[in-house]
This record gives C-alpha cells, sequence and structure tokens, in this order.
C-alpha cells in the first residue's frame, strides 16, 4: 500500500478531486470498500498566482498561501495513475504550482 499527499492550490482542487473520483484507481478502491481520501486546507508556502493568494501569517510572521493537501492511501498499481492526475489537474502554468510526494504504508488497520 502507498500513500500520496500532494499539495495544491486552492483553485485547483475541485479539478483535482473531480479528476481523482472519475478514475479507474477510484473505482477500484471503491469495490474494496472506499477510497481513503482526506482534504485538509492548510497555509503553505507555494508561490501565489496572483495578490488574492497572497496573506500574511501573524503566527509564523511570514508570507503564506491557502493551499490544499490531499492525502490517499491506494495500492501500489495505481500510484502512476493518480499522481499523473494530480499533477495534470493541479497545473496552474507556474514552473512549480505544487508537489506530489509517494510513501510506502507499512501497516494500515481499519478500524471496525
Amino acid at each position: 500500500m502507498k500513500e500520496i499527499k500532494a499539495y495544491v492550490h486552492s483553485h485547483r482542487i475541485g479539478a483535482v478531486f473531480a479528476a481523482l473520483k472519475a478514475s479507474n484507481a477510484w473505482a477500484s478502491a471503491a469495490d474494496k470498500g472506499a477510497p481513503n481520501l482526506a482534504v485538509y486546507l492548510v497555509k503553505g508556502t507555494l508561490l501565489p498566482l496572483d495578490e488574492w493568494e497572497r496573506q500574511y501569517s501573524v503566527e509564523l510572521g511570514n508570507e503564506v498561501v491557502n493551499e490544499y493537501k490531499l492525502e490517499l492511501l491506494c495500492e501500489g498499481e495505481h500510484v502512476d495513475e493518480l499522481v499523473t492526475l494530480i499533477r495534470r489537474h493541479g497545473r496552474t502554468g507556474q514552473a512549480t504550482a505544487g508537489w506530489v510526494y509517494v510513501t510506502e504504508v507499512e501497516q494500515a488497520s481499519r478500524i471496525a
């Protein structure tokens, strides 16, 4: 099992989410119970696209951008498909519009 974490600009999260839900990997996970996807609104350091994204955090003492963090568990055979979808639909035209990380999950246990 793999965990995909992605940081995406707030105005791209809807397109990324829709693409993930329409994917074969999502359908495969749904057949086994339910896809394991969490979406969080976070303060990050992505380069702002324009002035409306630029904010200043008093707590951090620095400029930040509202971005979304996706956390998705999937089978190893679906990683390439899901990463490709996130990268394609999270694109903003900037050289760096976000990040996608993939890590190995040693154990995952359902809470029943």
